[in-house]
């Protein structure tokens, strides 16, 4: 079986004897910086993508392209099967994957589901410290250098009624839909039509909570939730109308095995919302993209969302998800109870990465939880994010090699 059957088999039928998909999250940049350093042969290195292509994939991109030298920018992600590529200008690990025998990862359904047209990328200064840009989404942004991770956002697309309503008439019509598909799509569509890899339709940064965030702010967000629903509620039903008025083309050209909805909307304390405002602001336009998309064929639905959301999930099952990843035990989650108590929702992740660290003894601790989930099928472990930069290549090597093996036990070909 390769990994799409795999995948498919231990996500739909909750197969135990079928060995899941053998994948990371993914690394921080420095983290495979470290590792080329501990003796990680560099055969086929992390390669930033240059071309925009549409905002899901082009996010970001010429943050990444802005540090120069060698070496991968620190607070980059360098992905590892488990989250969808291409996502926000990210590179795949090849090197990785291959010394250690993971496999092929998620491909994302690169069509684009935020504004058509896009807003051109404007530098607006730029110096060795900073990068300050207006990003595809129209996002105004200021990336540090130094650290390199995704630059917060300085200047909003939606600031009120009357930029929303600019944004819907000039790039959120739904008769241009056709334009929202690259022009490599039917080379594309050859691919996803026969592939051995998972799927993927949505991600990044498309969610009920995480699109809002994305751009008007998390501040403003939370502000216009009182003081104009009418406006939340008028965003949500545009997205929703057009993500199936897309996902109605994609899906009339190709199956797709997974639909992820991104949202980050917990964190180490729990959700940033209230069970209540999630019902009004959000429920309502998940069950209607859920319900088409199951009369579609698509039976697998999963919410990516970091922190402690445990809380969260029964709404999210309500809303027709049917998978929660990456289950943050470094926020709190604990895998065991969110599988004891949800036995049919579908899961990955749920390591904590950072223990790693700590060396064999401790690896072997965090593993135990993973091998009880494991006999309930439903489930792909890997970290519960990118791996960072204090894991050692030796520490990783172990965990990775262990991981594995459990893995493979749940196979009769050990494959």
């Amino acid at each position: 079986m390769n990994a799409r059957e795999r995948f498919l088999e231990v996500m739909l039928n909750f197969n135990r004897d079928v060995c899941p998909p053998k994948w990371e999250f993914g690394y921080w940049g420095d983290t495979i910086n470290r590792w080329y350093e501990e003796g990680l042969q560099k055969k086929n290195p992390p390669y930033i993508p240059v071309r925009i292509s549409t905002p899901t994939a082009s996010l970001y991109n010429p943050c990444w392209h802005s540090i120069r030298g060698e070496r991968l920018p620190a607070g980059i992600a360098v992905l590892g099967g488990g989250l969808y590529w291409p996502t926000q200008g990210f590179p795949l690990d090849n090197d990785v994957r291959d010394k250690l025998g993971m496999d092929l990862g998620q491909i994302l359904v690169n069509v684009n589901l935020l504004f058509e047209p896009m807003f051109e990328l404007e530098i607006l200064r730029e110096d060795d410290e900073y990068l300050t840009y207006v990003d595809i989404d129209g996002v105004k942004r200021m990336f540090l250098k130094e650290t390199g991770v995704i630059p917060p956002g300085i200047e909003w697309v939606i600031r009120d009624w009357k930029t929303w309503e600019k944004l819907k008439s000039e790039r959120l019509r739904l008769d241009n839909v056709a334009a929202r598909f690259p022009s490599n799509w039917q080379d594309l569509l050859k691919i996803y039509r026969s592939r051995d890899f998972p799927l993927v339709l949505g991600g990044y940064p498309h969610g009920y909570f995480g699109t809002l965030a994305q751009l008007m702010g998390y501040e403003h967000l939370f502000y216009n939730y009182f003081d104009a629903p009418d406006l939340i509620h008028d965003v949500q039903h545009i997205f929703t109308e057009l993500w199936i008025a897309v996902y109605e083309e994609v899906l009339a050209q190709t199956d797709v095995d997974m639909v992820v909805i991104w949202e980050d909307i917990s964190a180490g304390s729990g959700s940033m919302v209230s069970p209540a405002m999630m019902r009004e602001f959000m429920l309502p336009y998940y069950q209607r993209l859920t319900s088409f998309l199951k009369e579609h064929g698509v039976r697998i639905i999963f919410v990516d969302t970091d922190g402690d959301c445990f809380d969260l999930i029964p709404l999210f099952i309500e809303a027709g998800v049917t998978g929660m990843y990456p289950i943050e035990v470094s926020c709190g989650m604990d895998l065991v109870k969110v599988r004891r108590t949800f036995p049919r929702l579908q899961l990955m992740g749920g390591i904590p990465k950072s223990e790693i660290r700590h060396g064999r003894k401790r690896i072997d601790e965090i593993l135990r939880p993973v091998c009880e989930v494991l006999q309930y099928g439903g489930y792909v472990p890997f970290g519960d994010h990118l791996i960072p930069p204090e894991i050692g290549w030796e520490e990783f090597v172990y965990y990775r090699s262990t991981l594995n093996d459990m893995l493979a036990s749940y196979s009769g070909t050990g494959v």
